[in-house]
């Protein structure tokens, strides 16, 4: 039986998506075991099972993939999806700032940061890819990483100062440090393990909130962009 899934991408990512000669609608194809249909004109493509589909998430897989090139990202990037450790997370930036044009070019400017700088870190820091195209961020990544990243990226666009938020991340790729030198050492530690450290260093976000709360009470001062580069920005270990 032949399963079908649709969805609908950018006009302007459509060619992304094919490929010079059709090589990415090759590749997904093979990768996926799916056959795809693109409509050039209007951006839907039908995912659809064949008969060597033999993964039962293999739809699922090419969907994503797909959605994370029409979200922006290259397609090397994009095909990264294919590892079930890592998933697509899209964040809707008019779910924080409204409908206006002045404050989605503003939230976006801030996530991007001078020269990139800011994105950067988020990606250095977290080890997630990141993609700000159209309305969306989108971020690749493991799960766990991806929801670090969504606080990061939440703190922005609710007005923490980038000094508070380069701190948060600071702790984050701090844990993920002591985490992945813990399983190397130990293993790696079942669900239970991760919830109870989780619930073992609540402290550790203690300095973060706090921060985050003055610059809530601060909120009425503008950030200035031409001080950003004044920051202080965390070293990588």
């Amino acid at each position: 039986m032949v399963n079908t899934e649709y969805l609908k991408i950018p006009k302007d990512r459509v060619g992304v998506t094919i490929g010079k000669n059709g090589k990415i609608k090759h590749q997904l194809e093979i990768i996926t075991k799916t056959e795809l249909k693109i409509d050039s004109e209007t951006g839907n493509i039908a995912i659809s099972s064949t008969d060597e589909t033999d993964d039962p998430l293999a739809i699922w897989k090419a969907r994503y993939m797909i959605k994370a090139i029409g979200r922006g990202f290259n397609p090397d990037l994009a095909l990264k999806l294919q590892d079930d450790d890592l998933i697509l997370e899209i964040i809707n930036l008019q779910d924080y700032v409204g409908k206006s044009k002045k404050a989605l070019v503003r939230q976006k400017g801030r996530i991007i940061g001078k020269n990139g700088r800011t994105r950067q870190i988020i990606h250095d820091m977290l080890d997630v890819e990141i993609s700000i195209y159209g309305k969306t961020v989108s971020l690749i990544g493991k799960i766990e990483n991806i929801q670090m990243a969504r606080e990061a990226i939440e703190m922005i666009l609710e007005g923490s100062r980038q000094k508070t938020v380069y701190a948060y991340l600071e702790k984050m790729h701090d844990k993920l440090k002591r985490r992945e030198f813990d399983e190397m050492v130990n293993g790696v530690p079942d669900e239970r393990e991760f919830l109870r450290e989780d619930l073992d260093t609540d402290e550790d976000f203690t300095d973060a909130e706090e921060d985050y709360n003055q610059a809530a009470v601060d909120s009425e001062e503008e950030f200035d962009e031409e001080n950003a580069d004044e920051e202080e920005v965390p070293e990588l270990i």
